[in-house]
């Protein structure tokens, strides 16, 4: 016969071991991992728009899902081992821009990628086609890459006496080959000569700005690229040195002193990117989901930098802005 007090203690020991048991039988909290080009606090209302997607789609870091970032500080040749480390820690889908994608698609075929990129996701090799994506990859393009010839346009616009215009883009990009027969075809239906210069390290922009004086060009277009938005300080800051009017993608540049901008807005990329992230998360297979395509852009003009180019910006070009910075 069992005694009460063994009894009691009996009941004790099952109490405090039901939890443990309960606990060990709820499903693992799922972990995606952020594989990201810029530095951490390069632009850090972008993590905060990402996340702003997720909870959207239902998932609140900490609370019902972890982050595993990753940043590569605008070093491109860190992103193949950032990529390895995520899938050897057996992340439950990867969110990536442009060239982290490249890095994330080489180091694994099973883990769903959701990617951002301002490139044909079908040039670029991510997906076979926007509709049906076929293998482990989906995302958001803005694309941006289709919006260089608008860019150029913008510039001549600005300087119509100009003949000569140089381009610069970033070989390792995908969709950098594209990038440059489009401004090239464009050019060519202005009636401007462009030189195409190559840059894909901090060293190369530097000397890709030292050129263009021997190159005697009137002004800059600089391809869409996340490398180029991490150094968008410094292309600003060189634009003045040189005093080359030159425009880009975001808006980021403009308000760093750049002349220009034209594309969409980053911020929304992110919280799409993260809306996409959590329906991965949901269920839904890379392969059945079509690519978002982001379509509005923005015009941003700094005159207070085309004052200081000597330039002055025809009204017709100020009215179609959305943003002039003073």
């Amino acid at each position: 016969m069992m005694r009460r007090r063994e009894f009691v203690s009996l009941l004790g020991g099952a109490a405090a071991a039901w939890p443990l048991a309960a606990r060990a039988q709820q499903p693992t909290m799922p972990v995606i991992g952020f594989l990201n080009t810029r530095a951490p606090n390069e632009d850090p209302h972008l993590p905060v728009t990402f996340r702003q997607g997720l909870s959207e789609a239902g998932y609140f870091e900490g609370r019902n899902v972890m982050i595993e970032y990753r940043w590569a500080e605008g070093q491109n040749h860190r992103l193949p081992a950032l990529a390895a480390d995520l899938v050897g820690r057996r992340v439950t889908v990867i969110a990536a821009n442009s060239q982290a994608t490249v890095a994330a698609k080489a180091a694994t075929t099973t883990i769903p990628i959701v990617f951002i990129t301002g490139a044909d996701p079908v040039q670029a090799g991510f997906v076979t086609s926007l509709n049906r994506p076929g293998g482990n990859l989906t995302g958001v393009t803005s694309l941006d890459t289709q919006l260089g010839r608008k860019r150029l346009q913008l510039l001549h616009e600005l300087l119509p006496t100009a003949h000569r215009i140089a381009a610069l883009v970033n070989p390792t990009f995908p969709g950098s080959d594209f990038q440059a027969r489009d401004l090239q075809e464009a050019a060519s239906t202005l009636r401007l000569q462009l030189h195409v210069l190559n840059a894909s390290t901090e060293r190369e922009i530097n000397s890709a700005f030292e050129n263009l004086a021997q190159l005697q060009v009137s002004g800059l277009v600089i391809g869409n690229d996340p490398f180029f938005t991490s150094w968008s300080k410094q292309i600003a800051s060189l634009a003045l040195r040189y005093a080359m009017p030159t425009i880009y993608e975001f808006p980021a540049f403009a308000a760093a002193g750049g002349l220009m901008s034209y594309g969409g807005r980053i911020s929304e990329l992110y919280r799409l990117l993260g809306v996409y992230t959590g329906r991965i998360l949901k269920g839904e297979k890379p392969a059945d989901l079509p690519v978002e395509q982001a379509t509005k852009v923005e015009l941003i003009i700094n005159l207070k930098t085309a004052r200081a180019f000597g330039l002055t910006i025809p009204l017709p070009l100020i009215g179609r802005a959305d943003e002039v910075i003073e």
